[in-house]
């Protein structure tokens, strides 16, 4: 072997094994790393001309978009895939590495399930009085069964029944689901037995296990009676008169954790990329988390520096302000999606999942510039209902883990969570002067009760603010 070969050689053989170091240190299993070296293999055959130091991020977004376009890859494949990417340049000392927003890569990993709320009602029955249809929810479980799909099997009608009505009523998908599930668990508490069968008695019963047994908080146990409410007198005909009083859970009265404004900026500081810009978005806005996540380019009117939120919490649209700090970013941000949807059309994609039948309705809106999502996933993906090659937005789960994270590493003592950015929006607005019934049309509260709840954290239940007497001494 000539010199220069061997020397060559030795080089590649240091840098692999430096290489799967690397990806050991950074919680590879040893018999993983050989699918790490295959997926940054294969990255290096994309660009055979190229060395890695002279890398983009341009070329490491094209990359990834490309292989998230191949709908044979797993979740769990494609996260290996960016972390073996990711290692192969830190490892090279490429600059891009730092460049690259790979917390977004990881994030576009995790496709919608079937049972997400954006997507979970469609395919599902319209009309009560129908048979269960074909592929029903509770015939297409992948995981072991268990007892709960079992009360789902053996009373698939009635269930069915139930749903078709919720939906004729256009409740929320949430609600959908989580009675679906608290009428599975009264069944299972009954032994099983058909729902018609079941005496009204049982209800209570079930309730007060509930909060004695089952130790749950006052609003879990007024869901499940609601719930059994519903199947009673909506699904089955039946009175609840024999109800009678049962046990009731005690209900604390809490107050919401609120930051303040220099734990606000220490919070955003630690959070980057996309995530910092929908975080920032959900404090400057008041935005709940899924109306982030679900907000489409149509809804943000630069103009006029506002944004829409459309079907909200109780299906109601409100406008809310587009902080002039996030303009730039997000005008930014968007011609990126833009771009990828442009190259998602020519490639033969570019649909997008329209809610409420507007697909059938106005066939060509899917591919609308307008319809996408503010926030797309990296990758495409497989409907999990309709089978239709689609692109998603981010789950919701990345951005509760980066600020939940970022919190921690800012040291901030509070619980904090994506909606505790909410509750600190509207509680600087009523330090900033702002009226409640302006606070309260912001956020989408029906009642001005509800967004009185933010004046006792401010100490200020009354008009006077109140100051302890200790501090007078």
């Amino acid at each position: 072997m000539h010199p220069d070969q061997a020397s060559r050689s030795a080089a590649e053989h240091r840098f692999w094994q430096s290489f799967a170091e690397n990806a050991q240190k950074n919680g590879v299993k040893r018999p993983a790393v050989r699918w790490h070296v295959r997926h940054a293999e294969s990255y290096l055959k994309a660009f055979p001309d190229k060395r890695l130091v002279q890398h983009t991020g341009a070329d490491v977004a094209g990359y990834l978009q490309e292989q998230g376009r191949l709908g044979r890859m797993e979740d769990w494949q494609f996260v290996q895939m960016v972390d073996a990417v990711e290692n192969l340049l830190r490892t090279a000392r490429a600059p891009v590495a730092a460049e690259v927003d790979w917390a977004f890569w990881r994030d576009s990993a995790r496709s919608l399930g079937r049972d997400h709320p954006t997507i979970a009602r469609e395919a599902m029955p319209a009309s009560g009085g129908e048979a269960p249809v074909s592929g029903s929810r509770f015939k297409d479980k992948r995981n072991a069964r268990s007892a709960l799909d079992a009360v789902g099997d053996a009373h698939g009608p009635v269930l069915e029944r139930m749903l078709a009505e919720i939906r004729r009523r256009n409740y929320s998908i949430r609600t959908e689901q989580a009675y679906e599930s608290w009428v599975c668990r009264f069944v299972l508490f009954c032994g099983n037995q058909d729902p018609a069968e079941i005496d009204v008695v049982r209800i209570r019963a079930f309730l007060e296990d509930l909060a004695v047994s089952g130790n749950v908080s006052a609003s879990t146990q007024n869901q499940a009676l609601n719930a059994l409410a519903f199947l009673f007198k909506q699904v089955l005909g039946r009175s609840l008169d024999g109800l009678g009083d049962f046990t009731r859970a005690k209900r604390p009265k809490l107050l919401p954790v609120v930051l303040e404004r220099s734990e606000v900026a220490r919070l955003l500081q630690g959070i980057e990329g996309t995530q910092h810009l929908m975080a920032g978005l959900l404090y400057g806005t008041g935005m709940r988390l899924m109306e982030c996540v679900r907000l489409r380019v149509q809804d943000v009117d630069f103009a006029y520096r506002q944004i829409v939120i459309r079907d909200g919490k109780g299906q109601q649209s409100r406008v809310v302000p587009l902080q002039q700090r996030l303009n730039a970013p997000l005008r930014e941000h968007l011609l990126g999606v833009k771009a990828l949807h442009v190259q998602d059309l020519a490639q033969g994609y570019g649909e997008v999942f329209l809610p409420d039948a507007l697909a059938r309705k106005w066939p060509n809106a899917p591919k609308e510039w307008i319809w996408q999502y503010v926030f797309p996933s990296g990758r495409l993906s497989v409907d999990p209902r309709s089978g239709k090659t689609r692109r998603h937005h981010l789950h919701e789960n990345g951005l509760q883990k980066a600020v939940k994270a970022a919190a921690q590493r800012a040291g901030i003592p509070k619980k904090v969570n994506c909606h505790c950015l909410r509750h600190s929006f509207a509680t600087h607005l009523l330090q900033a002067g702002y009226d409640i019934r302006t606070v309260q049309e912001l956020l989408g509260h029906k009642d001005a009760a509800t967004t009185m709840i933010y004046t006792h954290v401010m100490n200020r239940p009354g008009v006077v603010p109140v100051r302890s007497p200790a501090d007078v001494l």
